[in-house]
C-alpha cells in the first residue's frame, strides 16, 4: 500500500473557487494556479483488517437473501462502480450491464476508488467523517458500509427488518470458523460485532486508491505524461469555470449542488436529493472509467456531461429546481469539448487493486449471483 503522506496531488486554490473563469488562461497561468501539496495524514488502515474487510466486501452472507454483496454493485471490472445507470440489488443476477431482474435501485452506484480522500481539504487534510452518498446522508465510511446492509433494495430484502438484519448478519459471521480466525487476526479476539464488520469493510475501501494518473505524473515533472490536447484541456477546464465545484485534490468540493438534473424514483416520486434537487459533487478522478454519470446515470458519456453544462441555462433537463449559480453555462466552442474531455481522461489511473478472492469464508459465490 502506498504512503499516502507522500502522495503528490493537484490542488486548485481558493482563488479559482471564488472567481471561476478567466478568459484566455495560458498553460503557464493555469499551472500557476495549481499547487503541489502532500496529504497531511494517512487514512486509518490496519493491514489485517483490510483482508477481513475484503472478504466481507465480497461475501453475500451480509445480505438477507445471501445473493448480494458489496461487490455486486462495486466491482473492479467497472472501477468499483457497476457501469449501469441505475444499479440492481436484491434478486438480481449478472454483472454490470449484463445484470438483470431483481430490484432496481433509484440511483447510480458511484465508484469507491479513493473514498479514503472523500472530503479532503485543500491543504491535504483528511476527513474520516466526510459526508457520503449522493445526498450526503451518512458521515464516514463506517456508516456508509452499514447503510446497504440495512437497505431493503440494496441488500436486506423483505425477510428482515433493519434491526433484525444487523443481528442476523452478526450471527452468521460469528458462526463461521473462517471469519472468527480473520477477526482474531484483525482485532485480537474472535468477537464479531456490527461495528467491527463495518470498520473492516471501511478499511478495505480506504485501501482502494488510484492516484497515478497522467496528470499526477505531469505535475511530478514528466512533461510527456499529458498530451498537448490534454494540456489545452486543462486550460479550458480553468477558463470554463469547471473548478467552481471540481477543485481540490480529488477535483471535487464534496458540497451539495443543484445542476438541473431532474429524475424520478421507481415509485414515480421526484428525487429531490438532499433537498431542492441538490446532490453531492462527485470527484473527477478516474472519471473516464465510471460512466454513466450523474446521480441517476442519465448522461452516458463525458461529452454528454459537457453538453449538459453547455446548455444548462436553457433548462434542457430541468426547471423544477433552481440551478446553483456556480453551475453555469460553459459556453464552449467545438474544440473545447474534445480538449476538456481529453483532460478528464488525464485524471484517470488504472493502477488500482483488482483482486477478486477465489473464495470467501461462507462458501457462497464471491460477489453474489454475478453469473
Amino acid at each position: 500500500m502506498p504512503s499516502f503522506s507522500r502522495c503528490v496531488l493537484a490542488v486548485l486554490p481558493a482563488l479559482m473557487l471564488a472567481t471561476g473563469c478567466d478568459e484566455g488562461v495560458s498553460e503557464e497561468e493555469a499551472l500557476d494556479r495549481l499547487q503541489l501539496t502532500t496529504l497531511q495524514a494517512e487514512p486509518r488502515v490496519v493491514s489485517d483488517a483490510v483482508e477481513l474487510g475484503r472478504a466481507l466486501f465480497w461475501d453475500p452472507i451480509l445480505s438477507g437473501g445471501r445473493d448480494v454483496a458489496c461487490a455486486s454493485c462495486h466491482h473492479p471490472d467497472h472501477a468499483y462502480a457497476d457501469g449501469v445507470a441505475l444499479s440492481r440489488g436484491v434478486g438480481a443476477t449478472g454483472l454490470g450491464p449484463a445484470r438483470r431482474g431483481g430490484v432496481v435501485i433509484d440511483r447510480n452506484s458511484p465508484t469507491i476508488l479513493n473514498t479514503a480522500f472523500a472530503g479532503v481539504g485543500e491543504r491535504g487534510e483528511l476527513n474520516d467523517a466526510a459526508p457520503l452518498f449522493w445526498d450526503s446522508r451518512v458521515d464516514g465510511l463506517e456508516e456508509q458500509a452499514l447503510a446497504p446492509i440495512k437497505d431493503a433494495k440494496e441488500m436486506r430484502g423483505d425477510a428482515f427488518s433493519e434491526d433484525a438484519i444487523v443481528d442476523e448478519v452478526v450471527a452468521r459471521v460469528q458462526a463461521l470458523d473462517g471469519y472468527r480466525s480473520l477477526f482474531r487476526e484483525a482485532f485480537g479476539d474472535d468477537v464479531v460485532t456490527i461495528d467491527r464488520i463495518t470498520s473492516a469493510i471501511a478499511d478495505f475501501e480506504r485501501s482502494l486508491v488510484a492516484l497515478d494518473s497522467p496528470f499526477d505524473r505531469y505535475l511530478a515533472g514528466d512533461e510527456d505524461a499529458m498530451s498537448p490536447t490534454q494540456r489545452r484541456g486543462m486550460r479550458r477546464f480553468v477558463e470554463a469555470g469547471c473548478a467552481n465545484c471540481h477543485a481540490g485534490p480529488m477535483f471535487a468540493d464534496f458540497e451539495l449542488a443543484s445542476i438541473g438534473i431532474v429524475s424520478q424514483r421507481q415509485d414515480g416520486t421526484l428525487d429531490e436529493g438532499a433537498d431542492d434537487g441538490r446532490f453531492r459533487t462527485p470527484p473527477l478522478r478516474n472519471i473516464a472509467l465510471t460512466a454513466p454519470y450523474m446521480h441517476d446515470g442519465s448522461l452516458a458519456t463525458l461529452r454528454d456531461v459537457l453538453e449538459h453544462y453547455d446548455d444548462i441555462e436553457g433548462g434542457r433537463r430541468g426547471g423544477t429546481f433552481a440551478i446553483d449559480r456556480d453551475a453555469r453555462r460553459l459556453d464552449l466552442d467545438d474544440d473545447a469539448f474534445g480538449e476538456i474531455e481529453a483532460f478528464l481522461h488525464a485524471l484517470t489511473s488504472d493502477t488500482f487493486d483488482r483482486r477478486i478472492p477465489a473464495t470467501v469464508p461462507s462458501g457462497l459465490p464471491p460477489g453474489g449471483a454475478l453469473e
